[in-house]
């Protein structure tokens, strides 16, 4: 227990004799400048949050009042988009839609994760020749739009005979080409002491002993991550569903949400922003639930040892 002895003398005989009034006016001068700053964040926050808030109101507005009621509140709140949603389009339900969405982007969260960490630990443990020239070809794809490889991609597939079906939009990600996530991986696991893997070694491990037992336990963090950015870029996937998937008992969910959103015909707003906001929720609620790993894979990348 501290005692006054405990204190520097010249800090003791400071704080002793600082007049009442001074003392005072410095915490009142800390208690405004904190309110100031927690005003300011506050209102940064309302004006980011804002299209979500108004989004979700929007849901309750009809679509008559689309473009005469620009404001927050609907004038005439009602429930029909939602009724209208539930009940689907061209035939489908809104659960098919959903459930289409949801098969793609779960196979595309484990495609990615299992081949990027595979090559990835490929790519940081095991010496072969021209490991380097790959790794720098792999990061040199970072740099191809993926319009450019769009027409090729599409002439394949529909040799193959798989347009129209999920295996144009899942294939890939089980074959390791999304070179974003595998360099994510490559820096956790240069990040790992070798010593561990010559200990494995020693005792008789392989190197797929290595990866399951050791690589991949320490480097969850980069995995979850992968998993979060898969999830939702998958999730989000205009342009693919759009050129591989016909049948519209397949779309997933960006499809179905442009179909409620006819430049031919009428535009069901009041629909259109119901879905859009049912599509948001689910990658709400995943980003909600791992978002401590990911501020964790992103706060440990700058470390070493």
């Amino acid at each position: 227990m501290s005692t006054l002895t405990d204190v520097p003398r010249a800090e003791f005989l400071e704080v002793a004799t600082e007049p009442e009034q001074p003392r005072r006016r410095r915490i009142k001068r800390k208690t405004v400048n904190t309110i100031i700053w927690f005003v300011v964040l506050l209102a940064l926050t309302a004006v980011v949050l804002y299209p979500l808030v108004w989004l979700v109101f929007s849901t309750f507005k009809p679509s008559s009042e689309f473009g005469q009621n620009p404001g927050l509140i609907p004038e005439n709140p009602t429930i029909d988009n939602y009724l209208k949603v539930v009940e689907g389009i061209g035939g489908t339900p809104l659960w098919r839609f959903f459930a289409n969405s949801l098969f793609i982007a779960v196979m595309a969260v484990i495609g990615t994760v299992f081949s990027a960490s595979l090559a990835a630990y490929a790519f940081a443990r095991i010496r072969f020749k021209g490991v380097g020239v790959l790794f720098a070809a792999m990061i040199g794809t970072l740099l191809l739009p993926f319009h450019v490889i769009i027409i090729p991609q599409y002439i394949l597939f529909n040799k193959l005979e798989l347009v129209d079906t999920y295996v144009p939009l899942i294939l890939p990600k089980f074959l390791a080409t999304e070179a974003f996530f595998v360099f994510l991986i490559v820096q956790f696991i240069r990040n790992i002491p070798r010593d561990m893997d010559e200990a494995a070694r020693i005792d008789g491990a392989g190197h797929g002993r290595i990866f399951f037992s050791i690589i991949l336990p320490l480097i969850k963090p980069a995995l979850i991550t992968s998993a979060i950015f898969s999830f939702i870029w998958t999730w989000n996937d205009f342009l693919g569903p759009l050129l591989y998937v016909n049948s519209p008992e397949k779309y997933p969910l960006p499809i179905a949400l442009r179909l409620y959103n006819d430049a031919t015909s009428t535009s069901d707003y009041g629909a259109t922003v119901a879905v859009s906001f049912l599509a948001l929720l689910p990658i709400l609620i995943f980003f909600i639930v791992f978002q401590r790993f990911l501020v964790d894979g992103v706060a440990t990348q700058g470390l070493k040892g």
